[in-house]
């Protein structure tokens, strides 16, 4: 009999934390929300953040507040919201250099996935492969066969080491079976500086960072990374449709609370979120920035993230990058 009350007492309180834990989550939102993002204030991420926060403030009616925590591949505001209280009011605009610190770092504070609740995927966008106008190779299949014929004799640029970007460029070296030289830069703008002084033969760039300096004639695009032609070139064929088989790298932005945020406030940031992306303002704000807009469930931006990691890990271990 005592067993049996000491089971029904502990029912009770269990039933009575998940009824509490409903009430509060429907009077959720009742005061601002932050949404941290990694980079710099006016790129890419910033603008996501900006976008979405207007229109997801619209129907929660609150305001959405957004905060630059700029550093080591925006492993410092991951750390921040991993680390918060996980009420919903601190949330993170992560990218693909989530999954990628994820492999890189080999002791970061916080745990990829486990440690925080996945959202929705906000947009997928592709890298391109680009050299200068005055280039000698025309296409993708003549660097790639320069590189065969001379290991590390050419060259490729990116936004750091350890950035998709890089990686990008070392998952095409290991496919296409060539040795390509990574050359590092401190971001896009001086990878492309170098480029455009002929320092790499090629760098890997997000597509709005080259768009108007291929319109005006000075840079050349071989490829796009994505699985489909990139809808603002859509005349650049694909890696994987120039010979190297399933070659796919896209770049993404999601939006994530820490883990243990309850479900109900998870499953009301994901329908707004969603709400959002379907606003014409908003889906083409996305789109001008060279993104497919996507959302997606919870459960299956977790898997994506997870695959992501996984991915860039093997990447990192045949190419040989050491871990920082």
């Amino acid at each position: 009999m005592k067993r049996r009350s000491i089971l029904k007492t502990s029912a009770g309180v269990l039933g009575l934390g998940l009824g509490l834990s409903r009430v509060w989550a429907e009077s959720y939102p009742d005061h601002a929300i932050k949404i941290l993002q990694g980079f710099a204030p006016g790129g890419n991420a910033d603008n996501i953040a900006r976008a979405l926060g207007v229109e997801m403030g619209k129907g929660l009616n609150q305001s959405f507040v957004v905060e630059a925590q700029t550093g080591a591949g925006g492993t410092i505001a991951a750390t921040t919201v991993a680390r918060a209280k996980p009420d919903g009011y601190t949330l993170l605009l992560a990218t693909g250099g989530h999954a990628v610190a994820g492999a890189l770092y080999s002791s970061l504070a916080y745990k990829t996935v486990a440690d925080f609740e996945m959202i929705s995927t906000i947009t997928f966008f592709p890298f391109l492969i680009v050299t200068s106008a005055d280039s000698k190779f025309k296409t993708l299949g003549d660097l790639l066969e320069a590189a065969r014929k001379a290991p590390e004799a050419v060259s490729f640029g990116s936004a750091g080491i350890g950035s998709t970007h890089h990686l990008a460029g070392e998952l095409l070296a290991k496919m296409a079976k060539v040795k390509l030289l990574h050359v590092p830069y401190r971001g896009d703008a001086a990878s492309i500086t170098a480029l455009l002084a002929n320092d790499v033969s090629c760098i890997v760039v997000p597509p709005t960072a080259v768009t108007s300096n291929i319109k005006a004639g000075k840079i050349r695009a071989l490829a796009t990374s994505g699985a489909q032609r990139w809808a603002g070139l859509p005349e650049l064929a694909t890696v994987a449709e120039q010979g190297v088989a399933n070659y796919d790298v896209s770049s993404w932005a999601g939006l994530m609370a820490p883990a243990g945020t309850p479900k109900a406030v998870v499953e009301r940031l994901n329908l707004e979120l969603n709400k959002a992306l379907a606003a014409t303002s908003v889906k083409s704000r996305l789109e001008d920035m060279g993104g497919e807009v996507k959302g997606s469930t919870p459960e299956e931006m977790k898997s994506m993230v997870s695959s992501e990691l996984q991915k860039w890990t093997q990447v990192m271990v045949e190419a040989k990058i050491p871990k920082q």
